[in-house]
């Protein structure tokens, strides 16, 4: 249908047609595994009897809060995990992330990262490169990897070094980060896993599953992996959850964890919800549906900048494995441009203009094109660049498609003017 609330070049608008047809059967592959994502989510909702009741907040201690109580074991349910800890006061992904390696390593233990050099704000954190201020490695905690080899993990090296000594930790990063590298499928995980186990029984297989969420028709606690953790402004908050995050796995390291969080002796008993149950209980419910329109607007942008002669990751016809899609451009200046015609079609601050700036945690100046409800939310169409080699963005995201589809074309006609 013709419209004309923005002005699109017409050699963009054929491109647009030819991406659509081209993108035909892999909607139709996305809209299985939505539906059977969505289908399980329901029936996790059901089993643990959900009703208004669980909507209500707590202050204080939240001692008794049915709601958060009843939420966690939804979770855990809906990703195939013993149980789960799913709190609106996880500030970051990150933030979940890092507690979970807190709350399960110790001091003199090692763990091994088996996808290479992880996300830059994890750098910090472990203290790769030097010791940070509270970092695990300040902590006596020690930190060794396993670098990718074209961009796969090296299982057999993995399993060499498994070998020589105990590991408390393989540390699998699902997601590319910014490196150019395709993500980690649940068959990838269930493969690596198995791998460890059989070398290492007692080595704790963990897994960042940010952008990951609800992909597949499994996750990685459904393929092998005790523990996963991830963020609610990405997949899991379905667009709605303000902030949060998740740790989800094996009971008795999820109690690890939830003493981190809070204290130990008292883990996940307490923690006041504040009126923010409803949310993620509608983020959560929303999160497969919202999944595939973000999967669909990553596919067709695939297909729209290949038909344009750009190299993408993935292409637009392999499987997905997040909801990432990698762009090379290989200008600065067109990643920049890329990055505001993007922010011009967002629903907030489409008047923004973004500029490279140097954000806490990379080691290089980033843009950020991100009009979105909730601050920073990746599950909303948002793209993003470090401004270095290969000169490439990340977009991820989209609330649903029609209008993902429509700042993926503002995108480019930015770019090509």
């Amino acid at each position: 249908m013709e419209q004309n609330f923005f002005k699109i070049s017409d050699s963009i608008k054929e491109c647009d047609k030819k991406a659509l047809e081209l993108c035909k059967q892999k909607f139709n592959e996305i809209g299985e595994i939505t539906e059977y994502n969505q289908v399980k989510m329901l029936s996790a909702f059901i089993k643990n009897g959900v009703s208004e009741a669980h909507f209500s907040g707590s202050t204080g201690y939240g001692y008794g809060d049915r709601g958060r109580d009843t939420l966690d074991r939804v979770f855990a349910d809906a990703v195939g995990a013993e149980s789960a800890i799913i709190r609106h006061n996880f500030v970051c992904g990150t933030h979940a992330l890092t507690v979970a390696l807190f709350g399960m390593l110790r001091p003199n233990d090692t763990m091994l990262c088996v996808t290479g050099r992880p996300y830059d704000t994890l750098v910090g954190v472990i203290g790769i490169d030097k010791v940070t201020d509270g970092s695990l490695r300040e902590y006596g905690i020690n930190y060794e990897q396993v670098d990718l080899v074209d961009g796969e993990v090296d299982i057999d090296s993995v399993v060499e070094r498994l070998k020589t000594k105990f590991y408390k930790m393989a540390y699998i990063q699902r997601s590319c980060g910014y490196a150019v590298r395709r993500p980690l499928g649940t068959d990838d995980i269930e493969k690596i896993a198995k791998a460890v186990k059989l070398v290492s029984p007692d080595t704790i297989v963990m897994v960042d599953n940010c952008y990951g969420e609800f992909v597949e028709t499994r996750e990685p606690t459904e393929c092998g992996a005790d523990i996963m953790a991830g963020s609610l402004i990405k997949n899991p908050g379905g667009a709605i959850a303000p902030t949060g995050g998740y740790i989800a796995g094996k009971a008795t390291l999820v109690e690890q964890c939830a003493n981190r969080l809070t204290v130990p002796g008292i883990g996940g008993e307490v923690g006041a919800t504040l009126g923010t149950n409803r949310e993620l209980y509608m983020g959560l419910f929303s999160a497969p549906h919202v999944v595939g329109e973000a999967l669909k607007t990553a596919v067709y942008a695939a297909a729209l900048l290949e038909i344009m002669g750009y190299e993408t990751y993935p292409k637009y016809n392999e499987k997905r494995a997040d909801i990432i899609q990698t762009v090379t451009l290989g200008d600065p200046q067109k990643v920049i441009d890329f990055c505001k015609g993007m922010q011009s079609g967002a629903p907030v601050d489409s008047y923004v203009v973004p500029e490279p700036w140097a954000m806490p945690g990379y080691d290089c100046d980033v843009i950020m094109a991100a009009g979105a409800f909730t601050l920073g939310a990746s599950i909303e169409l948002s793209c993003d660049a470090p401004l270095r080699e290969p000169y490439a963005v990340w977009m991820q995201g989209g609330i649903n498609f029609h209008s993902a589809k429509m700042g993926i074309l503002l995108a480019v006609d930015s770019m090509n003017k």
